[in-house]
């Protein structure tokens, strides 16, 4: 196949995994991260606030999701923009830099807040499919209870196991 054709059709599925990834949070359907991460994926959180934190595997992601967005009545994941890096000498994996927010209506004051942040995703194509093999989330701004804007993340490149997101 032309290499330009596997680099768009390579994009296309990583771009279509990402907003599989939006669909199912929005939709809160937590069984179908099993068709989007392998099952030792990991997912580290830098929500600002505390230690980091680190979930392994689809189900645990799902629960750890669930239990921070029950108290919305309203949840939405947005993807603002991404950049997808992919690497002819390393056809089967690939990153990507994900800019995202959340759309929430509810909480303890039954207010409407945003969450903005960056996700650095290495991803991996086994048989074939294109899977998350692990995120590294940074937290950059939101909007409760006060407005909070924190600093780009100093990601080193290959920090997140995968090609460099830079």
């Amino acid at each position: 196949m032309d290499p330009e054709v596997r680099e768009a059709l390579d994009y296309l599925a990583v771009r279509r995994l990402q907003d599989a990834y939006a669909d199912v949070v929005t939709r809160r359907a937590w069984p179908e991260l099993s068709d989007l991460f392998r099952p030792d994926a990991a997912v580290v959180l830098d929500v600002r606030v505390g230690e980091l934190r680190t979930v392994v595997g689809p189900a645990a992601i799902g629960d750890f999701i669930e239990e921070a967005i029950a108290r919305f009545e309203y949840f939405q994941f947005v993807v603002l923009g991404t950049r997808v890096m992919l690497d002819a000498a390393t056809p089967d994996r690939a990153a990507a830099r994900l800019y995202m927010c959340e759309l929430r209506q509810g909480g303890v004051e039954n207010r409407h807040t945003v969450a903005y942040g960056v996700y650095h995703d290495d991803y991996v194509r086994v048989d074939g499919k294109w899977w998350f093999a692990h995120r590294l989330y940074h937290s950059l701004a939101r909007t409760a209870p006060d407005l909070a804007i924190f600093p780009f993340p100093d990601v080193t490149p290959g920090a997140t196991g995968g090609l460099s997101p830079t």
